[in-house]
């Protein structure tokens, strides 16, 4: 059998694993990138972040259509072409594909395509559409990341019955669409498919939806998506689906009463869970926990002190961000260049629903969970100039603060472009600043941005847009 030899072998391209590669080739090392698909990226490129960011764009471009005529723009009912769309849709990811690929060339990254497995623990077999190839190692990065959970109750082996990769392929408008569980990716693609005119019921097992995220921020979502959706059923469960011909047989309860209803097609998006059982992990030292998650160190460094892992796959927080930042952590560790640990980093979080949701540092309820005590300080995008003229004034800015020191522990944003703003929060976290520090930084007018300003000066009682009583600190 053919077979290479390679300083740092990388399995998995998506947005950990390509930046793992990428770093340890621009510190001089030989390194050999793994990757299933044809197309690089990985399931943010491919399967999510990416495909379903361009798809809620388009949504809210449509919205936006339907909302004008009370400013004297009459555009019409949008028409959609669902081909167009969705060609529109993979063109971005093509060229996103390309682009990483051009840049493992520059860099000298050998790419092979296949699948991955350990044979030994220096040893990995490629089954590639050319044949066989074993590639020897001297040190790994594993970062094949994670798949949509689909329960066996939910797996009819009916097309109709999609995970958010299918839904993203946008094969047609249903015209009756079930979306089983209100976390981001359920709230995101149900968002996209109303948009798009399909009558959108929700069914959330929990009280809420957006569950984890600052109950203040999750109110205004909830509220334009009670509008937007057919129907959202909170503290629901789906009992049992069957195929009923070209729909969806579905069984639910909801408030002490059985339904019995059909769909065109149903979303299951009920979590995540990792793609670690394929890779012939029993033949290394490497360790998983009972859900399968690859056990790691603060230097991202498994059970085998050669082999790392980053991303989903070592479970925590689901974000291309945070592999991409352990992937830093695992290269400087693994090539001697630094002592880098994986502490508790400022990881900012965004929900792209309409309006976005976005939170860094400690939640309100969080801090509560803690026993911290902490303050709270607020600024309501209805006193925002720039958010009337978005007309989207369903806004609002929230820090927490630690009394003592006056430091932010948390920033939460909700509104048009949270996704965006929050970076300036993350900034303010990791640098370790202080309510007085935010009140102080000159920002410019009239912007969305403001409002973190005026949150920080409405903490001292004196934020030039809204009325606060003084408060003593």
């Amino acid at each position: 059998m053919e077979s290479i030899q390679t300083e740092i072998l990388v399995i998995g391209a998506g947005p950990g694993g390509y930046a793992a590669a990428f770093y340890a080739a621009d510190l001089g090392h030989k390194v050999v990138l793994v990757e299933r698909d044809p197309r690089l990226g990985g399931v943010c490129m491919n399967r999510g972040c990416i495909p379903s960011k361009a798809l809620l764009n388009a949504a809210h471009v449509i919205d936006e259509a339907r909302e004008s005529a009370h400013r004297g723009i009459h555009l019409g009912e949008p028409r959609i072409d669902v081909g167009q769309l969705r060609a529109w849709k993979d063109s971005i990811l093509t060229k996103l594909g390309q682009g990483i690929a051009s840049l493992a060339k520059l860099r000298g990254v050998t790419v092979l395509q296949g699948t991955a497995r350990f044979e030994e623990p220096r040893v990995v077999r490629v089954e590639t559409p050319q044949g066989q190839l074993y590639v020897h190692f001297e040190k790994a990065v594993i970062s094949v990341g994670s798949r949509p959970a689909l329960p066996k109750a939910f797996d009819l082996g009916n097309p109709r019955v999609m995970t958010s990769t299918e839904a993203l392929e946008i094969v047609d408008i249903p015209e009756k669409l079930l979306v089983i569980g209100g976390g981001y990716i359920g709230m995101e693609l149900g968002t996209v498919y109303a948009s798009l005119g399909s009558k959108v019921t929700l069914i959330e097992a929990l009280p809420t939806i957006l569950a984890g995220a600052d109950a203040d921020l999750v109110r205004p979502v909830a509220a334009r998506a009670k509008k937007a959706f057919h129907e959202i059923r909170l503290s629901a469960k789906v009992e049992k689906m069957t195929t009923a011909g070209k729909q969806i047989r579905v069984h639910s309860e909801f408030e002490g009463r059985a339904f019995d209803e059909l769909f065109d097609r149903v979303l299951v998006s009920v979590g995540r869970v990792p793609n670690g059982q394929d890779l012939g992990l029993e033949n290394t030292p490497v360790e998983r926990d009972e859900k399968g998650f690859v056990k790691v160190n603060d230097r991202m460094q498994t059970a085998d002190p050669d082999i790392y892992a980053i991303g989903d796959i070592v479970g925590g927080i689901m974000l291309a961000h945070k592999a991409s930042k352990e992937a830093r952590v695992a290269i400087e560790n693994l090539t001697g260049e630094g002592h880098a640990v994986n502490r508790d980093y400022v990881i900012p979080a965004v929900v792209f629903t309409d309006p976005e949701v976005a939170w860094v540092g400690l939640t309100e309820q969080e801090a509560r969970q803690r026993n911290l005590t902490v303050e709270i300080a607020k600024f309501p995008w209805g006193a925002s100039g720039r958010a009337l003229t978005y007309d989207r004034t369903d806004g609002l800015t929230k820090l927490v603060i630690e009394p003592e020191t006056h430091r932010l522990l948390g920033v939460g944003i909700v509104g048009h472009g949270a996704g965006e703003l929050i970076g300036e929060g993350a900034v303010a976290l990791e640098m370790g600043a202080t309510v007085a520090d935010l009140a102080a930084i000159v920002h410019p007018h009239p912007t969305l941005s403001e409002t973190l300003m005026e949150s920080a000066e409405a903490f001292f009682g004196h934020a030039t847009h809204i009325y606060s009583r003084k408060k003593e600190h």
